[in-house]
């Protein structure tokens, strides 16, 4: 019979037993997308599991031979949303529809009520033009209801520098500044409050999550987590000229799992600031560098929501295309 077992990537003695959990989730992925799955490393989750900000509890799906079938986590926010557990899940693709999955859902719910969270959310995502085959009937039958879809978008480097040309550099009231593996220390105030605009003015659909709190500090911890990853990151700010205030940002990781591909992560112009085509210039000059210091990225992945109309026009002008679809599910407790 498969056993629940706790593991933890920070515990040396279950070292193999979390290279077998950590592979569940790239079996998974790549059952869904082939080569083009991503999956997040060994090293990478060891990092995230030690910060202090949060609790993260790993349970892996383990038969008597030793060989682990399942994997799930829920993560615990401990600055902000204190109602939420974000949960991830996957069973190996040859051992799936033997309850393993429900098994295991029920381990990362029964933690995270415990811990007092009354909202849990789960991701599911599937090929574009194809359907949610195993995540869409599981999740509902487990109670959990459909709040947000997200569109997933590549787009394939190199492309022409010319078509990247800020066309507004050096005029009007903004300026792009970019910066490689970290950020001046005169940003982090600025990006701080940006951050925190990100989780109040991006689309969440009916997800039922709240204001986050962001203060300079947390910027900079931030930067560390996904260096100390072993990630490279490029992110470009637009500065608003008469106020010397950073009005916008976006950002673009690569993890050393997989060199090639780049990891779009937050974008945002603040809502005062809109109309100014910023969005666009400031991908456009973030994918320009992107190309200039990180020369062996050959594509770029980004999520946004269906509804996030704006950010969806900027890809498509800039050329990514759709290839996949995420869904956030989500159950509250009464």
């Amino acid at each position: 019979m498969v056993s629940l077992v706790p593991v933890s990537g920070l515990d040396d003695s279950q070292r193999d037993l979390f290279a077998g959990y950590v592979e569940v989730y790239a079996a998974s992925g790549r059952a869904l997308f082939g080569d083009d799955h991503a999956a997040w490393g060994a090293d990478e989750l060891r990092v995230l599991e030690a910060k202090p900000d949060r609790r993260t509890l790993n349970v892996a799906a383990v038969e008597p031979g030793g060989t682990v079938v399942g994997a799930a986590s829920v993560v615990l926010r401990l600055r902000d949303n204190p109602r939420a557990g974000f949960i991830s899940l996957a069973v190996h693709p040859e051992h799936r529809r033997r309850g393993v999955g429900s098994r295991l859902l029920a381990w990362v719910e029964d933690q995270a009520r415990q811990a007092g969270r009354s909202v849990f959310i789960v991701e599911t995502e599937w090929r574009d033009g194809g359907i949610d085959s195993h995540g869409e009937g599981f999740a509902a039958r487990h109670g959990y209801q459909p709040v947000q879809h997200t569109l997933r978008s590549t787009l394939r480097l190199p492309l022409d520098p010319s078509t990247l040309a800020d066309p507004e550099r050096g005029t009007g009231h903004y300026a792009l500044e970019t910066s490689v593996d970290g950020i001046p220390d005169a940003w982090l105030e600025d990006r701080a409050e940006l951050q925190r605009r990100m989780s109040t003015d991006a689309p969440l659909g009916e997800l039922q999550l709240e204001e986050e709190d962001w203060d300079a500090e947390r910027v900079r911890d931030q930067y560390a987590t996904v260096l100390a990853m072993g990630r490279r990151v490029v992110e470009t700010v637009a500065r608003h000229v008469p106020s010397g205030r950073l009005v916008g940002y976006t950002q673009v990781q690569v993890s050393p799992e997989t060199p090639t591909l780049g990891y779009q992560q937050d974008t945002l112009v603040v809502k005062e600031h809109r109309g100014h085509a910023l969005g666009l210039r400031l991908k456009a000059a973030n994918t320009a560098a992107v190309m200039e210091h990180l020369a062996q990225v050959t594509a770029i992945r980004t999520w946004n929501a269906d509804d996030n109309t704006h950010m969806l026009a900027v890809n498509r002008r800039l050329g990514y295309e759709v290839d996949a679809h995420l869904c956030e599910w989500q159950k509250v407790l009464g």
